[in-house]
């Protein structure tokens, strides 16, 4: 294998397959301390030529990677600078565990490119496992949403850009590449008979049927439906207090940041001291007793433990599948307090704070709310009894064809032209008119439209 020296730091070597590679010095890995070298291959010397050029300059303007650090390494020390809030550090985690890492974690972070990445954001649209596409058994594909796309390509980019402030990259290649749009938000809640079923398919588990009753009547989110406390209610006020969620092993403040009280009816009160009795029931069998200020949702008799939002969703789901409903997500509960509440006239910013939406209402409006068919109904009736109707018009027809149809059409129905009777020749019919025989032409095909003459080639047009 031979090797022509062409530069002082780089060189074109022949390879044993017959093509072409540049290599070039590439200084000491910050790292490791060892020394790196570029490499490209060509099918021709001369390529391999302009190759070598390439990499030159993109070293001598230090665009060049540093270091062979991996993505995954990146990764890690991303997350170990970056600050985020707890439920978003740990969102990122899990998306670098289950995405990241098992597909880049030891990919050298400078062989990451535009083009790799959006083949793995699409392929990821398609199946969440990035599948061949082969049907196997037991497999459906089952795509990732484009705003979790988004997410892992916002910390991809972060972590390449944490690279190239710290000189281990030329580049961040991801800000070139293009993650999917936003998705349109589509609310899509129960209606009230896929409401319904969801509760009596519920009623054989009462703590269940009340968790998903609350959810309906408050629009809570479940983390903050998770982290109620007995201590949160005033059965006698008939008010419940949030001001807090949880992931299930902490509990974190709300995702506005803001706590409310909420109003609720008298069924919810009365099903709420339904369950506290059947609780201290069940405590005073297992000899202990129920904390006053106990999850009012526990997996735990005495309530020092709260149910789990991941465990209520994918309880939900289960209930939903097996009900068939449009949507599975627990979320979409929250979406119908919502969409009643605006459908029943309530104001929106009434709503908006029901929710814990800190802007006045445009989120509930944008996201929220779905289409009522019965308030768009009653919105058709009010306009069409506010606008003023318009009067009848008494201009005649415009077009020339048109008046000549017309007159006929008049003739016909006042008995002038008999059933069998013919018309003039369309020569005729123009010239009585004053029109072209074009025109004339036109009227005679409008009245067969109408079912009124009947044409045939080479006989004159009669009246039906």
């Amino acid at each position: 294998m031979g090797a022509t020296k062409s530069r002082s730091r780089g060189y074109v070597e022949q390879r044993s397959s017959g093509s072409y590679r540049a290599v070039i010095y590439a200084g000491l890995d910050p790292l490791t301390g060892k020394e790196r070298y570029l490499r490209e291959s060509a099918p021709t010397r001369k390529e391999a030529q302009a190759a070598l050029a390439r990499l030159q300059t993109k070293v001598d303007e230090k665009r060049h990677p540093r270091t062979n650090t991996t993505l995954g390494a990146l990764l890690d020390q991303w997350m170990e600078v970056s600050h985020h809030h707890e439920s978003t550090a740990e969102r990122y985690a899990e998306l670098i565990r289950i995405y990241l890492r098992p597909t880049f974690g030891t990919m050298p972070a400078g062989k990451l490119d535009a083009e790799v990445l959006e083949l793995f954001y699409a392929r990821l649209r398609r199946c969440r496992e990035l599948c061949s596409g082969r049907a196997r058994p037991g497999h459906v594909c089952r795509p990732l949403a484009a705003n979790t796309v988004r997410k892992l390509h916002f910390v991809v980019r972060a972590a390449l850009g944490l690279g190239v402030r710290w000189r281990h990259l030329g580049v961040n290649e991801a800000e070139i590449a293009r993650p999917p749009a936003f998705e349109r938000h589509d609310p899509d809640p129960p209606s009230t008979e896929e409401a319904a079923a969801l509760l009596n398919e519920a009623a054989s588990d009462p703590e269940w049927c009340l968790f998903l009753w609350l959810t309906m009547v408050t629009g809570t989110r479940r983390g903050e439906m998770c982290a109620l406390r007995w201590s949160d209610l005033d059965l006698t006020r008939k008010v419940l207090s949030v001001t807090r969620a949880t992931n299930g092993r902490r509990e974190k403040d709300t995702k506005t940041h803001q706590g409310r009280r909420l109003a609720i009816d008298e069924k919810a009160v009365e099903m709420l001291r339904a369950h506290r009795e059947q609780r201290v029931e069940l405590c005073a069998k297992l000899g202990v007793e129920l904390l006053n200020d106990g999850f009012v949702f526990s997996l735990t008799p005495d309530g020092s433990r709260p149910l789990r939002p991941a465990t209520a969703t994918q309880r939900y789901r289960r209930l939903a599948e097996r009900l068939r409903l449009r949507s599975t997500r627990l979320h979409s509960l929250r979406h119908y307090s919502a969409t009643e509440l605006i459908a029943a006239g309530v104001d929106i910013r009434t709503v908006a704070g029901r929710l814990g939406h800190g802007d006045g209402g445009a989120t509930t409006l944008k996201v929220y709310a779905a289409w009522v068919a019965e308030a768009d109904k009653r919105a058709a009736a009010a306009m069409g009894s506010i606008v003023p109707q318009p009067r009848a018009s008494a201009r005649g027809p415009r077009a020339p064809y048109e008046e000549v149809a017309a007159a006929l059409r008049n003739r016909i129905r006042t008995g002038e032209l008999s059933s069998g009777s013919e018309l003039p020749p369309v020569a005729d019919l123009a010239l009585s008119s004053a029109v072209s025989v074009g025109t004339a032409q036109r009227a005679v095909a409008t009245l067969s439209s109408e079912g009124l003459v009947r044409t045939a080639p080479g006989r004159r047009t009669t009246v039906v």
